[in-house]
């Protein structure tokens, strides 16, 4: 990322451009994965008592702008770097979110019925393959021990807060275990 600084810029000490250059670079790791490098423009003000900083960045053919005022130059260069780089992730999940498919409603899943015999002779041991995994929504472990209480010895299911798949057994003392993946 290409940073240019505009308006009087006060003496930072090595560990402030340090740390404010590795904020830079994560904003230009955020900004930089699909139109090339980006250009930074920092505009640097100061009214009596009170340091402004502004820092503007085209973004998909937007201009973004982070501002911050601060009683220090480095503290309010910083708080701008902030409130961008929380503008540039809300700006990229909303073009990941609006690429996904519209999610139809959840409906009951149908009741899993017993397969037809084939006619002819028993080939031995078959597999029936049964896909609800678009009928299934995430759930919390209280619903899924809720859902053990359907005379069930075990419940496969997304954990709703980690989004990873969860198994949920029953021991025979009663007690309950957990495999997460």
């Amino acid at each position: 990322m290409k940073v240019s600084y505009t308006g009087r810029q006060e003496p930072f000490t090595s560990a402030e451009t340090k740390k404010l250059n590795a904020k830079l670079a994560k904003l230009g790791k955020l900004l930089d994965s699909r139109g090339g490098e980006r250009e930074a423009r920092i505009v640097l003000t100061s009214e009596r008592h009170l340091r402004r900083a502004e820092i503007t960045v085209n973004v998909y053919d937007h201009p973004m702008a982070g501002v911050a005022a601060a009683a220090d130059q480095f503290t309010a260069l910083l708080l701008a770097v902030e409130r961008l780089e929380k503008q540039v992730l809300k700006l990229r999940s909303k073009k990941r979110d609006t690429k996904r498919e519209a999610k139809q409603g959840w409906s009951q899943p149908p009741e899993p019925q017993a397969p037809e015999p084939a006619t002819g002779k028993p080939q031995g041991r078959q597999v029936y393959r049964v896909d609800e995994h678009d009928l299934r929504k995430p759930m919390t472990l209280e619903e899924a021990m809720l859902e053990m209480d359907r005379r069930r010895d075990y419940v496969v299911f997304r954990d709703a807060e980690t989004d990873r798949v969860s198994v949920l057994l029953r021991r025979r003392d009663g007690h309950f275990d957990l495999v997460e993946a």
